[in-house]
């Protein structure tokens, strides 16, 4: 029998979709391709706009001792990990927005909730005096843009096939992750334009900064961002799930697996975005190029994708295995770097971290779909119906926020790791060894649970788990 297609509504008329089958070929070949393909690019700007005010701080941190803020090193490193910790909690909360409100109307609402945190910090830099519990609040409403990705992510999910999911989601993740290196790249370019408003101070080669400019200019993107959403994006029907119907997510052994798994990928990731301009100035103060920092987090989303692809190839926990080993010799350069003041070392050895938390993110975040897929059919015996395929995508959609926002949580423990090294000792070293000996516990653990080969048939291996 010959499939019947449904136009897709408009989204200017309606915004839903209530028949949506891109497992069909010829549905997806007439239809599905090119909607997703539509939603894929306006969630990538949103997304993207999100990880920039997430992590927006970290290019301004670094200025307000020039602009007449009394701020301790301590306190710095605070407000750097505040839009962290915020952004982790509300991935949970995001995710499951996307099956109650729809993708469209959510990135909507997501993309201009981004005003909130770019007006308060335009006020905060230009206002002198500005208590430090005002920048904090900034802070925490700069986590709103930390809780764009897990809601981008699951509401993409639901628009691609099994076999082009994971290049999809690595698109998607990747699109948004760059986020942060643009705002370290096109942040420091832009605070040196007086084009409004009065500068905040100097910097030590004598040039004046504005620091303003960083929040306004996003301010402005955020609006369009959402203006955008709303005009070319689509809500799916399928996406529609009760709260009820998430939550058994939450009892799979794998999501909690893959959690703290993200933990090491993904907080690395995040983390070492957040901290390093602020890691550079502590180790090399004389250094002053720091739109260099904006490299880790270009290289890191990068090769996420990348990630993704050598997962679909090659299957998952083996690429991750493989980034956390690296990720230890990335370690151990960087304090090398530290120890014998051999910049070049140290940042070649962050570019390392970067490039490996950047595949191993896409490996990881490959591998959870292919999990519950292939759970859903070993618990059939058989091969899988189209109910059981939707339930699967389901639960996966439900899984991938919670991993997102465990993993996330990672970025955090890094910042306070940082923070609470420097304090006790004058320097990071003490944290770097700290995290070296995460990265060999993650690195055990996935070999526990995804490749090890004795015992199959009491234990067996999810790390080659392919659809």
């Amino acid at each position: 029998m010959t499939a019947t297609l449904t136009k897709p509504e408009s989204p200017a008329r309606k915004g839903w979709i209530t028949d949506w089958r891109p497992d069909d070929e010829t549905f997806w070949r007439e239809t599905g391709r090119k909607v997703a393909k539509r939603n894929l690019g306006w969630s990538v700007l949103a997304e993207h706009l999100g990880f920039s005010v997430w992590t927006m701080f970290s290019i301004i941190t670094p200025y307000l001792a020039a602009a007449g803020f009394g701020f301790s090193t301590s306190q710095l490193f605070w407000l750097t990990a505040v839009p962290n910790l915020v952004g982790a909690f509300l991935r949970i909360p995001y995710t499951a927005a996307v099956a109650l409100f729809g993708g469209r109307n959510w990135t909507v609402i997501s993309a201009a909730l981004l005003v909130v945190p770019t007006s308060l910090l335009t006020y905060c830099v230009m206002t002198p005096g500005t208590p430090y519990w005002l920048f904090v609040v900034a802070g925490v409403a700069a986590g709103f843009g930390g809780g764009n990705f897990a809601s981008s992510m699951a509401n993409i999910s639901y628009f691609y096939p099994e076999r082009y999911r994971g290049a999809a989601l690595g698109v998607n993740a990747a699109g948004g992750n760059i986020g942060v290196s643009v705002v370290q790249f096109v942040g420091p370019l832009v605070i040196g334009l007086g084009v409004v408003g009065a500068s905040q101070g100097t910097t030590e080669s004598g040039s004046a900064f504005f620091l303003h400019n960083v929040p306004l200019l996003w301010m402005g993107l955020a609006v369009f961002a959402a203006f955008m959403a709303w005009r070319a994006m689509d809500n799916l029907a399928v996406s529609r799930t009760p709260l009820r119907q998430q939550l058994p997510a939450l009892t799979r052994r794998h999501t909690w697996i893959m959690s703290v798994l993200y933990i090491g990928t993904f907080g690395s990731f995040i983390g070492y975005s957040f901290a390093f301009p602020l890691v550079i100035k502590i180790e090399f103060p004389a250094f002053q190029s720091l739109w260099l920092a904006a490299l880790g987090p270009l290289v890191g989303s990068l090769a996420r994708p990348v990630g993704g692809w050598l997962a679909d190839k090659r299957a998952g926990a083996p690429i991750t295995s493989l980034a956390f080993i690296v990720m230890g010799g990335g370690v151990l350069g960087a304090i090398a770097g530290i120890d014998t003041g051999s910049f070049a070392l140290f940042f070649t050895s962050f570019m390392v971290l970067f490039l490996m938390s950047g595949i191993a993110n896409g490996s990881t975040y490959r591998s959870i779909p292919a999990i519950f897929q292939a759970e859903a059919a070993a618990s059939a015996g058989r091969p899988t119906t189209e109910a059981e395929v939707v339930q699967a995508k389901k639960l996966t959609a439900a899984a991938l926020g919670w991993i997102s926002a465990i993993g996330a949580f990672g970025g955090f423990l890094i910042n306070q790791g940082f923070r609470i090294s420097n304090e006790q000792t004058g320097s990071v070293v003490v944290a770097m060894y700290v995290f070296l000996a995460g990265y060999a516990v993650f690195l055990g653990l996935n070999w526990w649970f995804y490749q090890r080969k004795v015992f199959v048939d009491r234990a067996p291996s999810l790390a080659y788990a392919k659809v």
